[in-house]
């Protein structure tokens, strides 16, 4: 086993522990950004991992739909056939609390790293991408032109409203990501 996949798996299960724990303290949910909003995910997260499988396969190596709320709107996301896009997956359904950053993006913090294997250093997003920035475990909804940079794996696409929606929202929101 790669040492990705065990941190993975490591991540997986601490945050599977914490949400245990914490929604039986707290009627259900994790007091930080991230909330357990459908605790039977994440044994199914765990029980995929641990059965020999890295993260779901997306249905027939295509692309999968996701719905995306951000704060009362809900965007359509398709995610691409990425190992990142796969392990996110995985963690569905979602909720965190992202931030402006750069006044290009919202930007939450993932509960468990997303596999980079088989992704450029580099990319390059536009305007209504969904992505993972690596080195800060953040997901990302680009609603501007953020430039070439290290680090950046792009997951898929929102609708054609999507950016529109992420960018018309100024501050924090609440975004729920589920299949």
């Amino acid at each position: 086993m790669s040492a990705s996949v065990v941190r993975r798996f490591v991540a997986s299960c601490a945050f599977a522990v914490s949400a245990v724990m914490l929604s039986a303290c707290s009627g259900g949910t994790v007091s930080n950004s991230v909330t357990a909003t459908d605790s039977s995910s994440v044994p199914t997260a765990i029980e995929t991992r641990t059965a020999g499988a890295a993260s779901p396969q997306l249905e027939n190596g295509e692309s999968v739909r996701v719905a995306i709320q951000v704060g009362e709107r809900t965007v359509v996301g398709t995610l691409n056939g990425s190992a990142a896009s796969r392990d996110l997956l995985a963690l569905l359904p979602l909720t965190l609390v992202m931030s402006d950053h750069g006044s290009v993006e919202k930007t939450g913090p993932l509960p468990a790293e997303l596999s980079t294997d088989g992704a450029p250093d580099v990319a390059d997003p536009n305007p209504g991408d969904i992505g993972y920035y690596a080195p800060g475990n953040d997901f990302v909804l680009y609603y501007g032109d953020q430039s070439e940079f290290p680090g950046i794996v792009i997951l898929g696409q929102m609708d054609d409203t999507g950016s529109n929606t992420v960018g018309s929202i100024d501050g924090d929101v609440t975004v729920t990501v589920t299949r």
